[in-house]
């Protein structure tokens, strides 16, 4: 222990021995201080992390520079999943004990992951988002916004007890059950806790009424009194007003005969039933073999003419394509188009416009990889000698339809425009916000990341990062 006045280590005498100051007072704060630590440290032993947070808070309320106060509280602090509060604490330790501090180690643990910190961050993020929701009655994302923070931080307490308290609202009894008893798994101790669990219980097992359990003891208050005695190794229990008759009557007789016919007839109507269900049973069981049998016979059938069927539409699919690749004198269209295009561009260069048109009708007729190497190598020339021209005639006709918000259109011309010439920033950049205006976010991302990947460190990537996040959150 050392003194408050002058640093030196105090001895068993009420006063320092080096500069004389009073330290009763102070070692009786020093002493308290201890024992709220020791408190807090055997609650955080069993599970009870709210009590030892208390504990440990009322320690540091009588010593702030209890160093291994602080480290506790910021342990128990990142086992209930406040990670922020945790570092608080260790960087206040840190401070006041810069050397030979494990406190160090806490606080390396956490910031040396950046994959850790980005976690922290979005767990965070998503639960103030949760909240939100929450205030805007959106309770359905609220859930699905927990169930995220949930999957980054598992321990994350007042995430689970939130997501409770919208299954209780939802009258989901099982759910905020689980999450309760999960709670508790964490921090035994904790009062929130108990008391959600409390009103789940009283709905998930409510109490026997009262008027129940009277009924049941005036029940067996009124069960008949019986007599028990025993003869030889028996136990004989009779009632108290039954007497016993003396010597055999007529009636005895009588109720004998009665009860062999219906002995009699209990046996027949019994063996009867049993013999006749049997029967019953093996023609069921054989109805039921031919069943199959006829079942599986159909599915054969059936799967045979959907094969057949199949095979019809294949035959038609390839006398359509043949009739597609064939023109009417023989020659095969798609080389005529080819051949068209190459002429046009030799007599009149100019005409972009007609060479474009063939260069479509090829490219919705065929797969261009699956052509030969020469075919491929004209129509690349051909795409390359008149792209930014007829790119240029799409991109205006598309922005033209963009600024008139007829989205539709904005997004054909500015796809054509992207095919002739996909090198070209603006004619990428406004295609995805043609798609993104026109509700279509999955090509709008596709588009975007290619302005992302393609054109980085410029102003059009930057805002496509930006509409990207908006869309990432969105969904």
């Amino acid at each position: 222990m050392i003194c408050y006045n002058c640093g030196c280590t105090l001895s068993e005498h009420n006063f320092c021995t080096s500069c004389g100051a009073d330290v009763f007072i102070y070692k009786k704060v020093l002493k308290i201080s201890n024992n709220f630590y020791n408190e807090g440290l055997e609650k955080a032993g069993v599970r009870d992390l709210t009590g030892a947070i208390q504990s440990l808070r009322q320690c540091l309320k009588f010593d702030k520079n209890n160093v291994e106060a602080r480290n506790l509280l910021g342990l128990v602090y990142f086992e209930t999943g406040e990670v922020v509060a945790a570092l608080s604490e260790w960087v206040i330790s840190k401070n006041l004990r810069p050397k030979k501090n494990i406190a160090d180690d806490y606080i390396n643990m956490v910031q040396s992951n950046p994959t850790r910190l980005d976690t922290i961050n979005k767990t965070i993020k998503k639960y103030n988002q949760a909240l939100l929701y929450c205030h805007q009655e959106s309770k359905d994302l609220a859930i699905i916004q927990l169930k995220k923070v949930l999957s980054l931080n598992p321990k994350y307490i007042r995430a689970h007890q939130l997501l409770a308290l919208l299954y209780i609202d939802a009258e989901d009894w099982q759910r905020a059950e689980r999450e309760l008893q999960r709670c508790e798994q964490i921090d035994s101790g904790n009062t929130t806790t108990k008391r959600y669990l409390k009103e789940v219980n009283m709905m998930l097992h409510p109490e026997e009424s009262e008027d129940r359990r009277s009924t049941r003891k005036k029940k067996k208050e009124t069960q008949e009194e019986v007599m028990r005695y025993r003869s030889g190794n028996e136990m004989i229990i009779q009632p108290l007003d039954v007497k016993e008759p003396k010597g055999v009557s007529f009636s005895a007789i009588l109720y004998l005969l009665i009860g062999l016919a219906i002995g009699v007839a209990m046996t027949v109507f019994l063996i009867l039933p049993a013999r006749i269900q049997s029967v019953r049973d093996n023609v069921s069981g054989q109805l039921k073999t031919v069943s199959e049998q006829l079942a599986a016979e159909s599915a054969t059938t059936n799967d045979l003419q959907q094969k057949l069927e199949t095979l019809q539409r294949e035959n038609n699919d390839l006398h359509t394509e043949m009739e597609a690749y064939v023109g009417t004198d023989g020659t095969i269209q798609i080389m005529d188009n080819m051949l068209k295009a190459v002429n046009d561009y030799l007599e009149n260069p100019g005409d972009v416009e007609q060479i474009a048109a063939y260069l479509e009708s090829i490219q919705n007729e065929v797969v261009l990889t699956e052509t030969s190497e020469a075919f491929q190598a004209v129509y690349k020339s051909l795409l390359t000698a008149v792209g930014p021209s007829v790119a240029k005639t799409y991109y205006d006709d598309g922005m033209a339809a963009y600024r008139q918000e007829v989205y539709t259109d904005a997004v054909q011309n500015l796809e054509k425009a992207f095919i002739y010439d996909s090198e070209n920033i603006d004619v990428v950049y406004n295609l995805a916000n043609a798609y993104y205006r026109s509700g279509d976010f999955e090509n709008a991302a596709v588009y975007y990341q290619h302005v992302i990947d393609n054109f980085p460190g410029t102003e059009r990537a930057r805002r496509s990062e930006s509409y990207l996040e908006e869309i990432n959150s969105a969904q």
